[in-house]
């Protein structure tokens, strides 16, 4: 049986790749909403920063349940301490959507049309998700390979909804 300053690490390190893999998962989710908000409304920069948001929230909100009566419902008993260890861990998937909800606020400021906006939003997502991908790697103690790897894959992927939004004409 380990310590209990061995399961404080453990648990430290399992949340920390969490929060990478759902900064990762949640800036792709972020660049997939904007990629979708191609019928916006009358206030579309205030749709889309709300549809990013809540899109967020909800994904979180699916995770946290998923992770709390998947597996975990079978192996221990859920406890508030177990519930907002939970939240903590899968609170990156909405905190991915932030900047880009951000940067169509401040869009406007830029002198960005709503078309500004969409891109500069995909872009910031992008990179987020790079960032996010290339952060858990250098945490990881990953070598400068695996780092270029990671950023590459990522990038890719990026490069890939953004060929989607150029097929869909914006």
């Amino acid at each position: 049986m380990s310590s209990p300053s061995d399961d404080d690490r453990t648990r430290a390190g399992h949340r920390t790749q969490a929060d990478y893999t759902g900064g990762v998962y949640g800036s792709l989710l972020a660049a997939s909403v904007v990629l979708g908000a191609g019928s916006l409304g009358e206030f579309p920069r205030t749709e889309l920063v709300l549809l990013l948001l809540l899109t967020g929230l909800l994904f979180w909100i699916a995770h946290v349940h998923a992770n709390l009566f998947g597996a975990r419902l079978a192996k221990e008993v859920l406890d508030r301490r177990v519930v907002l260890h939970v939240c903590r861990e899968e609170w990156p998937i909405f905190k991915a959507a932030v900047p880009p909800a951000v940067a169509v606020a401040v869009s406007p400021l830029l002198g960005l049309d709503v078309s500004g906006a969409l891109w500069l939003a995909l872009s910031v997502a992008v990179a987020g998700q790079i960032g996010w991908s290339v952060a858990a790697a250098v945490s990881a103690g990953a070598s400068r390979r695996l780092l270029a790897a990671t950023a590459s894959v990522n990038l890719l992927l990026g490069l890939l909804i953004i060929g989607l939004k150029i097929v869909l004409k914006e």
